[in-house]
Order: structure tokens, then C-alpha cells, then sequence
């Protein structure tokens, strides 16, 4: 083969194989960070806010019932020496049944709390998992992670839509608030 014969030969393979090359579809990738769109989102802000507030009421329920508490052991410390024994015994039996009260109810507000917040969580995770899904489809990507669970070490921000979908979910969220806001019946004034 003479020089000529060699060089079209290669030429002939690499605009050949360049074909292959550019026909081959390119994956598009991306990436979401729920957290963020949970603590950015405005569905996520309110629930952030619902959760605090509960949270708050049964912090200052709790701190009325531990003073009461406090305020019955300081009453029984004081008298102690001057009631009979039958009466300091129920005493001290009535401020351990009011202390068992007390972390019953610490108890169950957590397990209200955690629902609470798990519940939450499952809400806007499936809003989300949709507006993902439909921004996937629409545009094309064949692989949309959570940056967090994921494992996600690096990724440039070129392919981070989670302002996109913080948009897409409060843009929801707005329709959906009129949506119930005109499903409500008026009331006559």
C-alpha cells in the first residue's frame, strides 16, 4: 500500500468511527438536593414553621408542668418535718405520679413531633419525586440524583437543577393555595 492508499485508508476510519462517535447519544445527568428544596421551598418553609410552632406550644406546656412539679417538691421539702409520716408518704407519692405524668407526655410529644416532621417529609418528597420526574421527561435526562443520598461526591453545578425544581414546587404550591382558596365557600358577611 503506497502512502497515498494509507492516509485515505485513515481518513476514511476516523470520519467513519467519528460517525459512531457523534450518533451515540449523550447521557444527561442531574442533580437535586432535597434538603435544600425542603428548607427553600415554600411548602417546605410552612411545614419547617408548623413543626416549630407544635413544638414550641409543647415546650411551654412542659416547662408549666415541670414547675408545678418543682413547686410541689419544694412545698414537700419545707413541711417535711412538720407533717406525719402518712402524709409525707402520699405526698411523695403524689409528686412521683406527677413526675411519671411529666416524662409520659415529654414521650408522647416527641412521638408527636417525630410524626410530625416524618410526615412532613414524605409529603414534599413525593411532590418533589413528580416535578423531578416530569423535569426529567420534559427535558430529556436520563438520570436524576439527590446529591445527599446519592453519594454524590462531586458535581458541577451546571447540572444541579434544584433551584428549578424550588421553582416548579412553589409555582405548585401557588396554584394549589388558589385552588383551595376558591374551593372554599364564602361566607356572608
Amino acid at each position: 500500500m503506497n502512502m497515498r492508499n494509507l492516509f485515505l485508508t485513515l481518513t476514511l476510519c476516523l470520519f467513519g468511527l467519528s460517525g459512531i462517535v457523534h450518533g451515540a447519544e449523550v447521557a444527561k445527568i442531574g442533580i437535586i438536593d432535597f434538603q435544600e428544596i425542603f428548607n427553600k421551598s415554600n411548602p417546605g418553609k410552612r411545614l419547617i414553621d408548623e413543626i416549630k410552632s407544635r413544638g414550641k406550644k409543647m415546650e411551654q406546656t412542659l416547662k408549666e408542668k415541670g414547675a408545678e412539679i418543682e413547686e410541689l417538691r419544694k412545698t414537700l421539702d419545707q413541711k417535711a418535718l412538720v407533717i406525719s409520716n402518712e402524709a409525707r408518704e402520699a405526698k411523695e407519692q403524689d409528686l412521683r405520679a406527677k413526675f411519671r405524668d411529666f416524662k409520659s407526655l415529654q414521650e408522647r410529644y416527641q412521638d408527636i413531633l417525630r410524626e410530625l416532621e416524618i410526615n412532613s417529609v414524605k409529603q414534599v418528597r413525593k411532590d418533589v419525586i413528580e416535578i423531578v420526574e416530569a423535569i426529567g421527561k420534559r427535558e430529556g435526562y436520563s438520570l436524576i440524583v439527590d446529591r445527599r443520598v446519592g453519594g454524590v461526591v462531586y458535581a458541577p453545578n451546571a447540572i444541579d437543577i434544584t433551584d428549578k425544581v424550588i421553582e416548579t414546587y412553589n409555582t405548585m404550591d401557588a396554584k394549589r393555595g388558589k385552588k383551595e382558596a376558591s374551593a372554599e365557600p364564602k361566607k356572608k358577611e
